[in-house]
């Protein structure tokens, strides 16, 4: 009885389990209804996650030299994403359903043996920091992999080359779009910023004190690098310029809020009247009321498309050829930027928003 009454508070022998670490990307992360020892876990809400995260991936960064592969790209692009790690031990014999299990959560998994696997156990990092297996997959989506192929095929009519191999991106499981008071708040603030711009960049200088008496809510949403810029009597030309081209974002953020019916094609600087109609024709205490958000997957929709645009655009001006269907990089890059900012990419706020192709 004595025995029986220890093994109560005794661990279970997991001698001859697998010791794994899973990393998930999708918000509502399924129950792990294998039967498993749970060592471990934690999601976004934990403080502790972001530095584990920032460490493993500074690890692979290093690893095999330093040398980046698409590979290696990747995996660490999942675990900018991930949203819950696990670790687990589980017995060899109940592997499958584990893998059955990663893959609905869309899961990373690193194994005791330093390797990084994919959602079935192949190898897409070795232990020594070289590519793994050939026939290991990066794990997305489905949804992502419709959107890309919806992409492509408008690629395709503008007679737009990407490489096949470009990703998908976050997609609807993954995702954690801004709130719209919160695209809202930032609308107005790039709005005073723009206008701002605009009028030094016109040599006729609209006052701050004058623009904070016509908008005040603006103000309250400012980032740091925007308070910097209006402090400022004479912003270098370099710094007006970068500010003017907040409009870009700010058509955007007002489509995202069903104040711009679409996105055009980007070609072509935005309608700046429309833009600022949309603010002073309503006004603004009008536009403070009941915000609402254009649906996710439109959203994510023109972020998949901007996102192989943009890569277009800076392939042809790297490479000094013609820019594809006309393209505008300056608008690719500000829409690519606001579209990056509404899906929280890597978790950034508005000054340290990254755009990489």
């Amino acid at each position: 009885m004595l025995n029986r009454l220890k093994q109560l508070f005794s661990p279970k022998d997991i001698s001859n389990h697998i010791l794994l670490n899973a990393y998930a990307t999708v918000g509502d992360l399924p129950k792990p209804v294998f039967p498993h020892v749970l060592n471990g876990r934690r999601d976004s809400k934990d403080a502790d996650l972001a530095p584990h995260l920032n460490g493993f991936m500074h690890y692979l960064a290093e690893q095999n030299g330093g040398k980046m592969t698409r590979t290696r790209y990747h995996v660490i692009r999942h675990l900018q994403r991930t949203q819950h790690h696990l670790s687990f031990a589980v017995d060899p014999a109940d592997m499958a359903p584990f893998h059955a299990w990663a893959e609905a959560a869309n899961a990373l998994v690193f194994m005791q043996d330093g390797t990084v696997r994919d959602p079935q156990g192949r190898i897409l990092l070795a232990a020594s920091g070289e590519d793994g297996d050939a026939q290991a997959v990066m794990p997305y989506p489905p949804q992502a992999w419709q959107r890309k192929a919806r992409s492509d095929e408008q690629l395709a009519a503008h007679q737009i080359s990407v490489p096949a191999d470009l990703p998908p991106l976050v997609s609807e499981p993954e995702l954690r779009l801004r709130a719209p008071e919160d695209v809202l708040r930032r609308m107005l603030a790039l709005f005073v910023i723009a206008i701002r711009a605009e009028s030094l960049n016109s040599k006729t200088p609209i006052a701050v004190n004058d623009l904070q008496q016509r908008f005040p809510p603006a103000f309250a949403g400012l980032t740091d690098a925007e308070r910097a810029f209006l402090a400022q009597e004479a912003p270098s030309e370099q710094e007006i310029t970068q500010f003017l081209w907040r409009y870009e974002a700010i058509l955007v953020l007002q489509w995202a809020l069903g104040l711009q019916e679409a996105l055009p094609f980007p070609d072509a600087i935005c309608d700046v009247a429309s833009i600022s109609s949309a603010v002073i024709d309503r006004g603004t205490e009008g536009l403070r009321k009941q915000p609402v958000a254009r649906a996710a997957g439109e959203v994510l929709d023109e972020l998949d498309l901007h996102y192989r645009l943009h890569w277009a655009s800076r392939q042809a001006i790297l490479k000094k050829t013609p820019v594809p269907a006309g393209l505008n990089d300056g608008v690719l890059q500000a829409r690519h930027y606001a579209l990056n900012w509404l899906v929280r990419f890597e978790d950034r706020e508005w000054d340290d928003v990254d755009t990489p192709t």
